[in-house]
């Protein structure tokens, strides 16, 4: 690796080898010729004078690009693709009269964006549901788990590990319901020439409409998609980079979310994300433990967020049939936004599959809690002796703020059990209000509702893709 120029920590550092190949230039070269290939083989089946030897030819060089001399023929023509042209005519002498017959330079390119996004969202998917997965099996193991659940990061009525993981994971489901989407309505651009008219093939085929017609289903029937766009100018629209940006965005939202409450967690010493044994948390302070993973999946996802905006500028600017102002922009905004959510699905695999639960901190914070969250159930309790409602809120409401200001002002426990105790107007032992202490009657319905969640709505999903699932990310630093 060279040291004296810029290198990308998204290859370097975050992204996935699978992830990279997909983005790589074998892959869009040999993406190019295969398109070539099938270009040649539609034009010869619909009666031009292409031999199978040439087609034979090409095929035989699909992978072994010679990219010294399109880069050396590039330097003299400064185009990409009559580059690419030339050196694939060098490997194919038979064929090279034929190479690229009717086409645009958008016939390689804009087809090969298609075809590389769409690689690149079944890798997302297939992480994504494995972190779903993941997810699942850490909300069942603790969905019966009590914990203080929070508003406005204020303790707030309890509710359990697992129930929590599931507000998680319906994020990323609606993800997914996202990704399908936008994954199965992907379609290629097809043929259609400078401006998206096929004049080209019009003389090629000499007028005959209906044989021009049959072009772009056979070309994408053989690049294994169902269906072209209908109609387009010189290239596909620009709002499809913009659909597939915001999938990756969306993605990046629920994982930012996600880490942020890990992160918070971790603060309260309830929830811990994987540390290694020999890692180091902090250069000054040896004992700190920070959720570097969560951070760095915090940081992607908002770079991921903003990214999504470049492609939508992209199709807004974009003038009548085309214009180059694309070019640039794609080259950045679309590899290293599938890049980074990529990085950021590896870690949210290796988070979640290593997270840390301590029960015995998650039970202290509770229980210093919950004596306030149990007010409504011993003012009740009081009302079927015979107390007076009206009476005892106000009691409870008393001591409650009477409670509240040792915690805060003299650091004190919690003490209002003592002090409901210790009035006569509730009529209730010290002992009887501790056997209401009791976690589990205070989080509703959250273990069953975690149930159905899972049963209902996960596992029938992970069911269906049970041959995606066994991922296992590898973190470099």
């Amino acid at each position: 690796m060279p040291n004296d120029r810029y290198v990308s920590p998204l290859s370097e550092r975050y992204a996935s080898r699978e992830m990279q190949y997909i983005f790589s230039p074998d892959m869009k070269f040999s993406t190019w010729r295969r398109l070539w290939v099938a270009l040649a083989e539609v034009e010869k089946e619909l009666g031009l004078p292409i031999t199978q030897e040439q087609i034979d030819e090409m095929k035989a060089h699909i992978t072994d690009i010679n990219y010294d001399v399109a880069k050396e023929r590039e330097k003299e023509v400064r185009h990409d693709v009559m580059s690419h042209v030339y050196a694939y005519g060098v490997q194919c002498p038979k064929a090279k009269g034929i190479i690229h017959l009717g086409a645009t330079s958008c016939y390689v390119g804009d087809n090969t964006d298609i075809i590389v996004m769409t690689e690149a969202l079944k890798l997302v998917r297939k992480k994504l549901i494995n972190v779903i997965a993941e997810l699942s099996k850490f909300a069942d193991r603790y969905k019966a788990l009590p914990t203080l659940a929070f508003t406005h990061f204020q303790p707030a009525q309890p509710t359990t590990v697992g129930k929590r993981a599931t507000l998680w994971m319906q994020e990323f489901l609606l993800d997914l319901e996202d990704l399908d989407h936008v994954l199965g309505s992907m379609k290629l651009l097809g043929s259609k020439g400078t401006t998206g008219t096929q004049a080209s093939f019009l003389e090629l085929f000499n007028g005959d409409q209906e044989t021009i017609d049959k072009i772009d289903p056979m070309i994408a029937q053989k690049m294994g998609f169902k269906e072209c766009y209908p109609v387009s100018g010189q290239t596909y629209s620009r709002k499809v980079d913009t659909r597939v940006a915001n999938v990756l965005a969306g993605i990046a939202a629920s994982a930012h979310k996600m880490s942020n409450d890990i992160r918070l967690l971790q603060h309260l010493k309830e929830v811990e994300e994987p540390f290694e044994k020999s890692q180091i948390g902090s250069s000054a302070m040896a004992y700190k433990r920070n959720p570097m993973r969560s951070e760095r999946i915090a940081s992607l996802s908002r770079y991921v967020m903003v990214d999504a905006l470049n492609p939508a500028i992209t199709s807004a600017t974009q003038w009548f049939e085309r214009t180059l102002d694309d070019s640039a922009n794609k080259r950045l905004s679309i590899p290293e936004g599938f890049l980074a959510v990529d990085g950021i699905l590896d870690l949210c695999l290796n988070v979640v599959d290593g997270l840390v639960v301590y029960e015995k901190v998650i039970e202290k914070h509770i229980m210093s809690e919950l004596p306030f969250m149990a007010t409504e159930n011993i003012m009740m309790d009081a009302v079927k002796r015979g107390g007076d409602r009206q009476e005892l809120h106000e009691r409870i409401r008393t001591l409650s703020m009477e409670a509240g200001r040792n915690v805060k002002e003299k650091g004190l426990e919690n003490n209002l059990l003592e002090l409901i105790a210790a009035d006569e107007t509730f009529g209730l032992s010290l002992e009887e209000l501790k056997a209401c202490m009791e976690p589990s009657r205070y989080v509703g319905r959250a273990k069953k509702q975690t149930e159905s969640f899972l049963r209902d709505v996960v596992q029938p999903i992970l069911e269906e893709n049970k041959d995606l699932l066994g991922v296992k990310a590898d973190i470099s630093v």
